[in-house]
């Protein structure tokens, strides 16, 4: 982590309706976001930021605190203004965390925790229509952005659905390598709900034990109406949320 305060270009519109503040707190926002401004990096103090932009001071001060409230940033005594990290915002559509990371301008990456091909439980077979202790392709993935962890991913597939090396899976989306094999995804069967951490994910995930981590899962079926996936992920309530685009109807 860097101790030299990261210098973006920033500029403000006084022209515009817009408030001072709101157009400051944006591109900081934006920065984070798209990682220009990583996690652990110190911005300028609020003077040298508000003589740069041409900026009182109190209004740097309420574009930064807007920031704090959200989580992005935090202020440590005796060190300064530091960014936290970003969080990932997901609608509730199939598509993979893999294509939304990319879409929201982050850097995935993708950690292959094991792959084997095993019994499968009850409640995998009967996920994916398949006969009672029939064979299953079982792998558990660590997705990270910007170097941080935000998901453990554990995905169930049918024996003889599609190769999954371990470098393909670690270079790209588990979507992205169906669709690459021919098979087209058409719908899906989802539920999303919340927990606390164990132990283990807690550490895996880089959050304190019994932190909240949202849960999901997911049942996937191709165009003739075959489940081809079944996945079980957790993600970290603090990097992580679902976005619902709800419609009334008439």
């Amino acid at each position: 982590m860097s101790t030299t305060p990261v210098h973006l270009a920033l500029s403000v519109d006084r022209t515009s309706p817009v408030p001072l503040y709101f157009q400051l707190a944006l591109q900081l926002e934006q920065a984070i976001e798209t990682g220009r401004l990583e996690p652990g990096s110190l911005l300028g103090n609020e003077i040298e930021l508000a003589a740069r932009l041409g900026l009182s001071r109190p209004t740097v001060r309420q574009a930064i605190g807007s920031l704090v409230d959200k989580g992005l940033l935090v202020r440590r005594r005796g060190v300064g203004t530091q960014v936290v990290h970003s969080q990932v915002k997901r609608p509730l559509e199939l598509t993979s965390l893999y294509d939304d990371l990319l879409a929201a301008g982050q850097q995935p990456a993708t950690r292959v925790l094991s792959s084997a091909t095993g019994t499968a439980p009850a409640a995998v077979a009967a996920a994916l229509g398949v006969a009672p202790q029939a064979e299953v392709v079982t792998v558990v993935r660590l997705r990270s952005a910007h170097a941080e962890p935000i998901a453990r991913m554990v995905n169930h597939l049918p024996v003889g659905l599609l190769d999954l090396p371990a470098d393909a899976l670690e270079a790209t989306g588990l979507y992205r390598l169906m669709r690459a094999a021919g098979i087209t995804l058409h719908s899906a069967r989802q539920s999303v709900g919340a927990r606390a951490a164990t132990a283990a994910e807690a550490e895996l995930l880089g959050e304190a034990v019994g932190a909240p981590l949202l849960t999901m899962e997911r049942v996937t079926f191709d165009d003739r109406g075959r489940a081809v996936e079944y996945g079980s992920h957790v993600y970290r309530a603090s990097r992580y949320s679902f976005a619902f685009q709800l419609l009334v109807r008439p």
